[in-house]
């Protein structure tokens, strides 16, 4: 196969040559879109063969009051703000027990930075779900999350990861990344992790034996040197590490679901920015496409252009469909196959760590 355009490239990609900054700006420009796809699809399948992965999981938030004011965030409230909440462990477990069905096998935790509760509270919540559920693996609390954690009691990450790791955590989410851009970061993100610190925080996850996850939230303020910076430092420590399982490109969506389509992003730009993740990510495993925020059917045709998993049930996602998501909330497991097969892909039901629980 040749790709004109971007011949030198695919030689590169075929001879296991690793893609410079310089090379994904190529890409990024390329006017040939299904070009881009075309190769990304080839090294995909070198991978992954024909498999798409999904698992069956619940999302659990169980704070949305936060002290961060990033720009992109419509989730988050301040602590007397109409419409804030903050579950104890025994309301976490009660919302779990009114949505649980059967197969559910992680429980996905992410929430605002709550700095009215004690970090005791955070670990409480995990030690509660793994003690009822103990055969549900708990991915919980994003690196950010886990630094805001480190100077709300004063514990080193290290101290941090551990005490969250005997307490039931075995994963860590890919929040909280958004773009690793100090020049991003300090006009849409300023009280979050800086760049190194989010990169720290995955490296001694890494280095404790846990498997994490990394994302990126494109469609704002970046440019497409940015956007491929970031995967070079998620390349860069995978490289050190080998601890990352996946990587997941978020489309940022606009304020209100009546939003127009010029307030999102568009279909070229995010297949592209799947394709160029997969091409410049030659050691990370799996790309994910998102579909809470491209869409079932964008989802589909991602699995042409490098995405070897769809994510999952969900049970119910908060934080995207605070600003404008015009997706449901969850898909069934019957859905995910449904949109695997229609690819022509084998759908893979999996656990937390790819590991394979049925294949349909």
């Amino acid at each position: 196969m040749r790709v004109s355009g971007i011949a030198d490239i695919a030689e590169k990609v075929r001879r296991g040559q690793r893609l410079t900054l310089e090379d994904g700006v190529r890409l990024y420009k390329h006017d040939d879109l299904l070009e881009v796809g075309r190769l990304a699809d080839e090294v995909n399948r070198r991978l992954n063969e024909r498999n798409v992965y999904f698992i069956q999981n619940m999302y659990i938030n169980p704070t949305n009051v936060c002290e961060a004011h990033c720009r992109f965030c419509h989730y988050r409230r301040d602590p007397d703000e109409d419409g804030a909440y903050t579950m104890s462990p025994d309301e976490v477990l009660a919302y779990v027990k009114e949505r649980w069905t059967p197969g559910i096998r992680e429980f996905h935790i992410v929430g605002g930075h709550n700095h009215t509760m004690p970090f005791q509270y955070y670990v409480e919540v995990v030690r509660a779900l793994k003690e009822t559920y103990p055969d549900v693996t708990i991915k919980a609390y994003t690196a950010a999350e886990v630094e805001f954690f480190h100077r709300l009691a004063g514990l080193s990450i290290p101290e941090v990861l551990r005490t969250l790791k005997d307490a039931g955590v075995e994963s860590l989410p890919g929040g909280g990344a958004e773009i690793l851009s100090e020049r991003y970061r300090a006009k849409m993100a300023s009280e979050k992790a800086s760049v190194e610190q989010w990169l720290e925080v995955h490296r001694v996850a890494h280095r404790l034996g846990m498997k994490t996850h990394a994302t990126m939230l494109y469609g704002l303020i970046e440019t497409v040197e940015e956007r491929l910076q970031h995967m070079i430092y998620i390349r860069e420590l995978q490289e050190e590490t080998g601890g990352f399982l996946s990587f997941i490109p978020l489309a940022v969506q606009p304020r209100q679901k009546t939003a127009s389509i010029k307030r999102r992003t568009s279909a070229d730009d995010d297949l592209r920015t799947i394709a160029v993740s997969r091409l410049m990510l030659d050691n990370v495993p799996h790309i994910k496409a998102y579909w809470i925020n491209i869409g079932p059917r964008l989802t589909q045709l991602a699995m042409y252009f490098g995405s070897s998993d769809i994510h999952g049930t969900l049970v119910e996602e908060r934080i995207s469909h605070a600003a404008g998501a015009l997706t449901s909330q969850s898909l069934t497991r019957d859905e995910l196959v449904w949109l695997i097969k229609g690819a022509g892909r084998i759908p893979v039901e999996r656990d937390t760590f790819y590991r394979p629980i049925h294949i349909y």
